[in-house]
């Protein structure tokens, strides 16, 4: 299995929270592999890949808004609670597991981290040993079955964290909320595509539920309900989420478009191939109609050339597309930033948030 980046033993979690994460989710992944190698040999195998990319790249985002969520809301640094809060936060990353290995299958693509997604790796698996049957069909399958499993492994790992059961109880309306919109948020995004819907408003709705929500929002959410945080600071902490989930996934879109392939680990110009009507492309459609026919044609072209790529760039950036979208992305941090001085949460907690709003927006991977 991969072997994680250890934070140091006596490196206290807020100085290293997506390495004490990283821990977390190899011990959780390491005892779950050995039960299921034993129980059922060949899918031992199976097991490992998921849990190689569970552990083989991102940046714990989830948890770490959560914990932080949590520390801002009252929780301790230190102690048996704030381990059995890192456990369960952890577990956010299988969530997100199960939602990129769901997503690549449903996009066709190829690459996730700069390696082959999990229905390529399987498809490949099967013809490299001769199987029988289809090996696309095969690929297909095991994502389906392993997203499935590391959903469900989510839903342990935050049950068997330690928590008590008041605050599993108190945490079960985030946490449920969070799995449901992370699902409609991704049939919003297929049936978008399918219906070719260019509005403004159907892309911010798809931004807000397939990535806003279940980024930022919830897992603040989440933190706070478990450090039993009031009303007016839940509420404040979900508006700054909301804005800050939805900022970064504009900063995704333009990086989708524009950015390099070696720091994104996707090629260029994916979300063009899939047909992804964002913000970037609707803004872009709407400003020129003369324009917005190269950029229609363009979507859904899965023989996507370099230099329609780049003709559609520079449209983009001719037409005042990008430029709105950077807009906008100040916008809701600057908004998110008010919020945050609304939730009046504690120190470093305040300040902390407030670095991750920032760099959500100015990242570059």
């Amino acid at each position: 299995m991969h072997q994680a980046l250890r934070p140091p033993p006596q490196a206290p979690i807020d100085e290293a929270v997506a390495a004490h994460v990283e821990r977390a989710l190899t011990d959780y992944l390491a005892s779950r592999h050995a039960d299921m190698a034993e129980a059922a040999p060949s899918f031992g195998s199976a097991v490992a890949s998921l849990s190689g990319f569970v552990l083989g790249g991102g940046k714990r985002i989830r948890p770490t808004f959560a914990w932080w969520g949590w520390r801002g809301s009252g929780g301790s640094g230190d102690g048996p609670d704030a381990r059995a809060v890192l456990r369960g936060v952890s577990a956010l990353e299988l969530i997100q597991a199960c939602a990129l290995v769901h997503d690549d299958l449903m996009d066709a693509s190829a690459m996730r981290r700069g390696k082959p997604t999990v229905h390529v790796e399987f498809a490949a698996r099967h013809r490299e040993q001769g199987w029988l049957g289809e090996p696309d069909r095969f690929g297909a399958a095991a994502a389906i079955l392993l997203g499935d499993l590391a959903l469900a492994w989510a839903d342990d790992m935050f049950a068997t964290s330690g928590l008590d059961a008041g605050r599993l109880a108190a945490a079960l309306p985030p946490w449920q909320a969070m799995r449901a919109e992370m699902l409609a948020g991704q049939y919003l995004d297929v049936l978008t595509q399918a219906k070719g819907d260019e509005t403004e408003a159907t892309a911010l709705s798809v931004a807000r539920m397939k990535t806003a929500a279940y980024t930022v929002e919830r897992p603040l959410h989440l933190g706070a309900a478990l450090a039993g945080a009031p009303a007016p600071t839940v509420a404040a902490l979900r508006e700054f989420g909301a804005d800050i989930g939805l900022a970064f996934q504009l900063r995704d879109d333009l990086l989708g478009m524009y950015g390099d392939t070696a720091e994104t680990g996707k090629p260029a110009g994916d979300d063009l191939r899939e047909g992804k009507r964002t913000l970037l492309m609707s803004i872009g459609m709407a400003a020129d109609p003369v324009k917005a026919e190269l950029l229609r044609s363009a979507l859904g072209d899965d023989d996507l050339t370099e230099q329609t790529l780049s003709d559609v760039r520079q449209v983009l950036v001719e037409v005042g597309a990008v430029a709105e979208v950077e807009r906008r992305i100040d916008a809701l941090t600057e908004a998110a930033l008010a919020a945050l001085l609304r939730a009046d949460l504690a120190a470093p907690a305040d300040r902390v948030l407030a670095d991750l709003a920032v760099a959500a927006g100015r990242r570059t991977r």
